[in-house]
């Protein structure tokens, strides 16, 4: 049986990549995680057993990140501070888990001749023009604007620069935002729905104008393991759904699929240096890998993400007040 290691495995996306590969393929899994505040293992309670393990621990331990990775076929690496609020509060997590954890896991990957497949987002590309008709593709230059767009954009050139100066087996992808179950209620979309459920209105920054490339976690854990299993050694493949939606048509989209009125919701103040525009073309990974998404139609997305919220309120429900009570003193 052949051997997975999936850092932050216990986070967002990389539970959801998880739950995928234990479902769609006969690999092992050790996932790897830290668990901080965005971490929880009971995402991945459920498959933990016979073809998956756990271990705590960080990305920048280089003697456990070693042991792991000797016993490693292949390493699929999510572990990331991801979020741009805290990094404008606080960069130094972001250099240390981004670019330190990164230099860490290609060091090992390097001695060990293991594959390896790097995780990282659109906006280290920085953003376009509302009315601009262009999409990020795999040559767009970049441009970060965040202190987390930053360091994921170095961690990108160290993975590149491994496997060209090195020889690292890497792969590369860059996606869109996500959205589905598991991720943690300090972010958008997930925050609009527990708000709702919780009885507290939802708040938006700015006007609302700022256009994200919605995919759901589910298509993306599809497109990462078609490029772990098919892709070119060296390439990067941007992973997107053509789901471009403004912040304030996916709260118009949540308010009415949860029966609330589309104006339920206050404006609160612009966050610093917010991206206004992001969009994926993803023809490269379509054409060369022959992937294609399953939720094309967002709507249908976002009621499963609902309904997942919903029955599981005892995931989220202990968080709920400390983030709301962190956005409050924030005036958001």
């Amino acid at each position: 049986m052949k051997q997975m290691l999936v850092t932050g495995g216990a986070g967002f996306i990389g539970s959801n990549f998880v739950h995928h590969v234990i479902d769609h393929t006969d690999y092992h899994v050790t996932v790897l995680d830290a668990l901080t505040y965005a971490g929880n293992k009971s995402s991945i309670e459920s498959v933990l057993g016979e073809r998956a393990a756990f271990v705590q621990g960080d990305i920048c331990d280089a003697v456990l990140v070693d042991q792991l990775i000797a016993e490693t076929d292949v390493v699929v690496h999510f572990a990331a501070e991801s979020h741009n609020d805290n990094s404008l509060n606080n960069p130094r997590p972001f250099l240390d888990t981004n670019i330190v954890g990164t230099f860490t896991l290609i060091e090992a990957a390097r001695r060990h001749g293991t594959r390896f497949h790097h995780i990282s987002t659109d906006e280290v590309y920085g953003d376009l023009e509302l009315n601009d008709p262009e999409r990020f593709t795999e040559s767009t230059p970049y441009n970060p604007s965040s202190p987390y767009s930053a360091t994921k954009a170095g961690s990108d050139l160290l993975v590149r620069a491994w496997t060209r100066s090195f020889g690292l087996q890497a792969t590369l992808s860059n996606c869109s935002n996500n959205y589905g179950p598991f991720q943690h209620i300090e972010k958008f979309i997930p925050r609009q729905i527990t708000n709702i459920l919780s009885g507290i209105r939802p708040k938006l920054y700015g006007a609302g104008n700022n256009v994200r490339d919605w995919i759901h976690a589910d298509d993306h854990s599809s497109a990462v393991l078609r490029i772990v299993e098919r892709g070119e050694i060296g390439q990067t493949y941007l992973i997107g759904a053509d789901g471009e939606k403004s912040n304030l048509e996916v709260l118009h989209i949540i308010l009415e699929s949860m029966g609330e009125p589309v104006d339920a919701f206050d404006f609160v103040t612009d966050r610093p240096g917010h991206d206004m525009r992001y969009a994926i073309d993803s023809t490269k990974l379509r054409t060369a890998l022959d992937w294609a998404p399953r939720y094309t139609n967002f709507e249908d997305g976002i009621g499963a993400t609902i309904e997942w919220y919903t029955e599981h309120r005892t995931w989220w429900e202990n968080d709920k007040k400390s983030v709301e009570d962190f956005y409050r003193a924030q005036g958001q």
